[in-house]
């Protein structure tokens, strides 16, 4: 049985908190700016330790879990939440590379990004997030 609720809990977070589309800390003239398509290296590192915080929050507290049928887990496992704060910093859009750029198919460290870009860079994590978590099972179980 797969388990899609850390897909899913990922997936919502990874489009929340990329940085600049719906609020960005630290901003670049004040504290919290909203909805300026910008990001910093600093913007990112913050956001990331707040997907850190809520998707554990989430996942191994909450323990949000999406079956087709109901299934206990006991231990707690660390895999998706590893894997999707790497990924929510590997994919944050302008960090790396910002896909489709501002001139150019593909942009590299920018720090920019666009509502077109937050689509694509999403669609990407989910892909990777479900081949990860639901095609190779990654756990790393604790307890």
């Amino acid at each position: 049985m797969s388990d899609w609720g850390p897909v899913f809990v990922a997936v919502i977070l990874f489009v929340l908190l990329t940085p600049g589309l719906l609020f960005q800390v630290p901003g670049h003239q004040r504290c919290v700016e909203f909805g300026n398509f910008k990001t910093s290296g600093a913007a990112i590192m913050v956001h990331a330790l707040l997907y850190f915080a809520l998707i554990c929050v989430f996942l191994l507290a909450v323990k949000v879990h999406l079956y087709l049928v109901f299934i206990q887990k006991e231990m707690a496992d660390w895999g998706p939440v590893v894997i999707a704060v790497v990924l929510f910093v590997l994919l944050s859009p302008g960090l790396l590379f910002q896909l489709p750029g501002r001139n150019r198919v593909v942009d590299f460290g920018g720090m920019h990004t666009s509502g077109l870009s937050i689509l694509v860079h999403t669609i990407i994590f989910f892909g990777l997030i479900t081949i990860f978590l639901i095609a190779i099972g990654v756990h790393i179980n604790t307890g």
